[in-house]
């Protein structure tokens, strides 16, 4: 075939368009320039199918004319894989973070270097018995005894309580995060939606660009509070390709069942959580576990500390099985420096408990106390280093996904710069069919 009259015209217009199209893309960039979550765009050009024509060429031969520019799609500029690094890492933080915050308050709980000090009131414990070994029949020396005593055991239950809340409060804030009222529930009920909707588009072949950029925003909020881990949706159709193209499945804590599957968002509970749901989940039960722990070395130090007293005493010091009911049965009274039927000046009693110092119940809450900060320690390095990671990786997809406006600015100059010339030839092909039209065949013209 020959080559149409206004074929060129065509090929201008498609210029002009095309250069139109990439110019409200720019327009878009720069309008989300503060959007959370925005990835920028660019409109793909590609050459639209060219025009066979025969016998234009010498040697008789047809050719291949082309017909100018096409869009062939407006790409999101996005890397996957950082994706994937940045909520491994916004999950590291999210643990580290609230199990920082939570031991801090226990370690604080521990009053260490005041007068609440449990250490320093075992300390005055055994220096009432070096002061009663000194005066034997000294009633405020036995008074002394007493007050110290009562003043110790107190402090054991109310560092035992103060610890055991610090434990509750996790454990209720797992139960509050995967509450209806919690943040995860509404997270899990817009993927799902965003689901059906991003599927709509892709399934009539358009590119819902910004439900995408929802969409992965969603997902990164998702990874502070837990592992998250995302895979397209498995199902089939019958000629076994996938039946929701635009769909994803969200499995998320390590739970057995998706937390967003195709249209429907199933919440966990505590018992389908795995063992390590990673994020805040994982950093309330990891506190909670951790309270356990410090409890069971209280207790076990209040134990030891009844037991041993009340063995070396010649009449019981102390009530109670553990720091939870460790009590005072001693009165100025009934405390005596030496043995049962002894001599008034009998010391044996209150050297032998004063010998206790240093001994099993002190070396036991020192390792509870350098547990603890060792603990809290660990959790703020932790907590350091995924945010020193997770700021390095929010760069890296910046420089991918971000709006540059001097790029945006750059671009917007040479679309411009495309479209005039588009034009330009778009007139001067007006204007050549005009010649033609109008002026062909008429003489003198």
């Amino acid at each position: 075939m020959t080559i149409p009259a206004f074929t060129g015209l065509n090929t201008a217009l498609r210029g002009v368009q095309a250069q139109q199209a990439a110019l409200d893309v720019v327009s878009h960039n720069i309008a989300n320039v503060e959007t959370p979550g925005y990835s920028r765009q660019e409109a793909v050009f590609s050459a639209s199918p060219s025009l066979r024509v025969d016998g234009t060429k010498q040697d008789g031969t047809g050719a291949q004319l082309g017909t100018g520019v096409d869009v062939l799609s407006y790409r999101r500029l996005r890397d996957d894989f950082l994706d994937l690094q940045y909520r491994a890492q916004n999950m590291t933080s999210g643990q580290s973070d609230v199990t920082t915050k939570r031991l801090s308050v226990v370690q604080s709980d521990l009053a260490s270097g005041s007068t609440s000090d449990l250490g320093t009131l075992l300390d005055n414990f055994w220096g009432s018995w070096d002061t009663l070994a000194a005066n034997p029949t000294s009633t405020d020396a036995k008074a002394a005894v007493v007050g110290t005593a009562q003043t110790l055991a107190q402090r054991f239950t109310t560092l035992d309580a103060d610890i055991a809340s610090a434990g509750t409060q996790a454990t209720a804030a797992v139960g509050d995060l995967l509450s209806d009222s919690g943040p995860i529930k509404p997270i899990a009920t817009e993927l799902a939606q965003l689901n059906q909707q991003i599927n709509m588009a892709q399934s009539s072949g358009a590119a819902p660009n910004d439900l995408l950029d929802r969409r992965d925003l969603l997902l990164d909020q998702l990874s502070q509070y837990g592992q998250v881990s995302v895979s397209p949706d498995p199902t089939l159709d019958a000629s076994g390709k996938p039946a929701y193209p635009g769909m994803i499945q969200v499995s998320f804590g390590g739970a057995t069942t998706p937390l967003v599957s195709q249209t429907t968002a199933t919440m966990p509970t505590v018992a389908t959580l795995s063992a390590t749901p990673g994020g805040q989940l994982g950093g309330l039960q990891d506190v909670a576990a951790k309270v356990d722990g410090y409890r069971a070395t209280l207790a076990t130090m209040a134990q030891s500390l009844i037991t041993s007293v009340n063995t070396a005493s010649s009449t019981p010091i102390f009530t109670g099985t553990g720091a939870t009911d460790i009590a005072v049965i001693a009165t100025s009274a009934t405390v005596s420096a030496g043995a049962a039927g002894g001599a008034a000046s009998d010391n044996s009693v209150a050297l032998a408990i004063r010998a206790l110092r240093g001994g099993t119940v002190d070396t036991t809450y020192s390792g509870l106390v350098r547990q603890i900060g060792s603990d809290v320690q660990t959790a703020t390095s932790a907590n350091t280093t995924a945010n020193s990671v997770l700021t390095s990786i929010t760069a890296q997809r910046q420089t991918v996904s971000g709006v540059s406006m001097d790029e945006e600015m750059a671009n917007m100059i040479r679309f411009q710069r495309g479209y005039q010339a588009a034009a330009r030839a778009l007139t001067t092909m007006d204007d050549l069919l005009n010649t033609l039209i109008n002026s062909t065949g008429r003489a003198g013209l």
